[in-house]
């Protein structure tokens, strides 16, 4: 049995970025049941050099709905990253998911060589798909979804290993 670029991608973001927007819903239940202020917890970061948790969701959705653009060869939506609420980051959430959704698997199946070039400033990384799938794009995502997690149980949300997970 083999799984398909699409398996691999599309199904799975979808479910990272689900779990995440459920661990929002605890986080703004916390802020609400503690009466806390919620740009604390917006603008916090684990360590100075690193960033907030405002920042940490912003490109753990950006990062999801740019790999299923570029394999499947779409423009990749522009969001403007003014989210200032737990709310509005949830609408991102949402906007990501609805639009991975929209793919279907023959867009995104056979890709497992094609070209895929990002830039960073004025450098250029070149990957093929599922490189750029396995090695870049997935990483990321579950990287900054668990610091933005890590973020909310230092600041005492009460969530568990479940919760980020989800039901896979």
């Amino acid at each position: 049995m083999t799984i398909s670029m699409y398996q691999a991608s599309v199904p799975r973001l979808i479910n990272a970025l689900t779990n995440l927007s459920n661990v929002l819903q605890k986080a703004q239940d916390h802020i609400t049941d503690k009466k806390l202020d919620a740009n604390a917890l917006l603008h916090y970061r684990l360590y100075p050099d690193m960033f907030n948790f405002t920042r940490q969701i912003q490109i753990t959705a950006d990062t999801a709905k740019g790999v299923v653009a570029r394999l499947a060869g779409v423009d990749i939506p522009a969001y403007e990253d003014t989210e200032s609420s737990i709310a509005e980051l949830q609408e991102r959430l949402a906007k990501t998911i609805a639009f991975m959704g929209s793919f279907k698997p023959e867009q995104i199946d056979g890709t497992e060589d094609k070209a895929i070039v990002t830039k960073r400033g004025d450098k250029e990384t070149h990957y093929k798909g599922m490189q750029f799938l396995l090695g870049h794009a997935i990483p990321n995502v579950y990287f900054h979804s668990s610091m933005a997690y890590a973020i909310l149980r230092t600041n005492g949300v009460v969530i568990g290993k479940r919760d980020y997970l989800g039901n896979p």
